[in-house]
């Protein structure tokens, strides 16, 4: 069976010039997209042939189908995923379709402005400027001191994400997890994320959300009752020492979170102590009301 790539109109039945049918060849043409391109747009649904000959399987498009189907390439341009674009083509009226535009192309912008952050990071790095601590001259400057943090009962969460779905992901399991911590005498504590493993384009963790409760055996028992239809756990975090340095709000994203962890990690070295545990982030601020400069985050290491 074949799409009639060859071919140019179909029939003789006097079909306004307009609406004139196409073979997938003829219409990939005049819409400036590939036959490839075009059956994959149909099997999602972006831009279904006028009709398929049932003897043949060849595809037939309206000429009319030309503007929708420049449409899809030039969003596709915008690096748009093409879930976002069936989203898009079936907004309810106008203000819905740009709004979506308009939202893919902000988290866009903010993902150009943090790789030019990065490279400008990295070219420091690669001519031999590394990030430094507690105000040395010319370089970045990262406070690091340490804190003796008690044995504490947390509500958590565990998911393997990378870091693109990492934000979304923080910020609704720590709402979940404050939701059960009403059940559980209360949050007690700042809620923190842990890594115990790298989360990056490439490697997906895991990360784990944890929300301190002021009552063990409250939310020892919320566990065993609910938590078994959820991802929500309950476990004892031990006392540690932790090495951190405060972040703000508009450092919470790379590359001035990863120099962060990077002064930190020089910090503990340079004092031969050594790393007791995966690194974390503590959330001791209210994300949505703190403005770009307000420290909102501890980046921290265990160390013994």
């Amino acid at each position: 069976m074949g799409d009639g790539a060859h071919g140019g109109t179909h029939g003789g039945g006097g079909t306004p010039p307009a609406e004139e049918a196409l073979t997938i060849g003829a219409f990939a043409a005049r819409a400036r997209l590939s036959p490839k391109a075009l059956r994959l747009y149909d099997r999602l649904g972006l831009l279904v042939p006028d009709r398929v000959d049932e003897a043949t399987g060849y595809r037939y498009y309206r000429a009319g189908q030309v503007e929708r189907a420049r449409l899809v390439a030039l969003l596709r341009q915008l690096d748009m995923p093409l879930a976002r674009i069936g989203e898009l083509l079936r907004a309810e009226g106008p203000a819905t379709a740009v709004a979506l535009l308009e939202a893919h192309w902000a988290a866009a912008e903010a993902r150009f402005a943090g790789q030019r952050a990065l490279a400008a990071h990295l070219r420091g790095r690669l001519s031999g400027r590394e990030p430094r601590m507690n105000g040395s001259a010319g370089e970045a400057e990262f406070a690091v001191a340490t804190v003796e943090v008690p044995e504490r009962v947390v509500l958590t969460e565990t998911r393997h994400t990378l870091v693109d779905g990492l934000p979304a992901w923080i910020g609704a399991s720590l709402g979940r997890l404050e939701d059960a911590a009403r059940d559980c005498g209360g949050v007690a504590g700042a809620p923190f994320v842990v890594y115990h493993s790298e989360v990056s384009a490439e490697s997906d963790g895991p990360a784990e959300c944890c929300v301190p409760v002021a009552d063990a055996a409250a939310a020892r028992a919320w566990a065993a009752e609910r938590g078994r239809g959820t991802a929500v756990r309950f476990r004892v975090e031990p006392a540690r020492r932790l090495a951190y340095t405060r972040i703000t709000r508009a450092e919470v994203a790379h590359p001035r979170l990863a120099a962060a962890f990077e002064a930190v990690e020089q910090w503990v070295s340079a004092r031969g102590l050594s790393v007791d545990g995966p690194c974390r982030e503590v959330y001791f601020a209210d994300w949505d009301a703190a403005g770009p400069d307000d420290p909102v985050c501890d980046v921290a290491f265990p160390v013994r």
